[in-house]
């Protein structure tokens, strides 16, 4: 028997298109190509408008007990890791918490300042979850990003909840929510609108 109480949630900010990120990310542009509008800082913004924002971005942090990533989100080291990237968050990324991050390539666990250590997951999604929930107790886990990550999820069924944060602009190409993901029954929990911004919350049914 499971005594896990904690939900399976994941939070992803995305284009009304529903992109998440554009093409060719890299180091330089880890948002992928940048038109010259700023898209990849305009999809973010949101959070940092107010300080109600912020702290509410905060709080929700907080309730997590552990995290999951793939390794892009984590960084732009591709292969072997030829060195010992240690995110895009400085030596005190926000978390606090265990991040399980999903890589084909061995690597010792990265501990950080404020609680946070990375952890590498070599053995697919099932194994980081299965880490992640005796991780967290019972706080929720976050499949923390990217789309290709969290579409990964939701294809296998293993997503609770569903919390999008829609910028009003459109990207046309790069990488998106729900691609090859099959059909998904949405009841919809929450829902509010800001000028920037609209956070819409989804429990997932099916």
């Amino acid at each position: 028997m499971n005594d896990h109480v904690g939900k399976v949630t994941c939070d992803l900010s995305i284009s009304v298109d529903g992109y998440a990120a554009g093409l060719n990310q890299s180091e330089q542009h880890p948002f992928g190509d940048d038109a010259g509008d700023g898209w990849g800082e305009r999809l973010h913004a949101w959070m940092f408008e107010t300080p109600e924002q912020r702290e509410a971005q905060l709080d929700r942090l907080t309730a997590v007990g552990a995290f999951i990533m793939g390794r892009n989100m984590f960084g732009p080291v591709r292969g072997a890791w030829d060195r010992q990237w240690k995110g895009w968050w400085g030596e005190n990324p926000p978390y606090h918490a265990p991040v399980f991050v999903l890589t084909h390539h061995p690597r010792d666990p990265q501990p950080m300042d404020g609680g946070t250590t990375f952890h590498f997951v070599t053995d697919g999604i099932e194994s980081a979850l299965r880490q992640a929930r005796e991780a967290a107790g019972d706080r929720n886990v976050s499949i923390h990003g990217g789309a290709t990550t969290i579409n990964q999820y939701l294809a296998a069924g293993s997503i609770d909840e569903l919390r999008l944060h829609i910028v009003p602009f459109t990207l046309g190409a790069g990488t998106r929510l729900f691609d090859g993901v099959p059909p998904l029954n949405l009841e919809q929990v929450e829902s509010q609108a800001a000028n920037s911004v609209t956070h819409v919350t989804y429990r997932v049914l099916s």
